[in-house]
């Protein structure tokens, strides 16, 4: 398990214990954290699951594969450098203390 703290917009942090193997993006959705959207499920389609990874983290998770940068050009307000598809972020131990911030809105 790793703890992930998601901070909405406006602040307000949310940190939840998600499972190895799930996603940064399932955990937000199966602990109810607002502004992540993710409306394709993780299949990588919608960027509805942007965040900008906090700068601690950007060297430290894997880099983004062609379709995740593909998908970010639809994202709002994109980062080049640390922007990021929760969907696309696997959950190991690793992550322990991930913070993520979610953008102004998703698309």
């Amino acid at each position: 398990m790793a703890k992930i703290t998601y901070v909405e917009f406006g602040g307000k942090e949310h940190v939840v214990e998600v499972a190895n193997g799930l996603t940064v993006m399932e955990g937000a959705r199966d602990n109810g954290i607002p502004g992540i959207e993710a409306d394709c499920g993780g299949a990588c389609a919608c960027s509805t699951c942007h965040v900008y990874v906090d700068p601690a983290w950007v060297g430290k998770l894997p880099k983004k594969d062609a379709m995740e940068e593909d998908m970010l050009d639809f994202a709002y307000q994109p980062d080049p450098v640390r922007s990021r598809l929760t969907c696309q972020l696997k959950v190991s131990d690793a992550l322990d203390g991930l913070v993520v911030h979610m953008p102004e809105k998703q698309i």
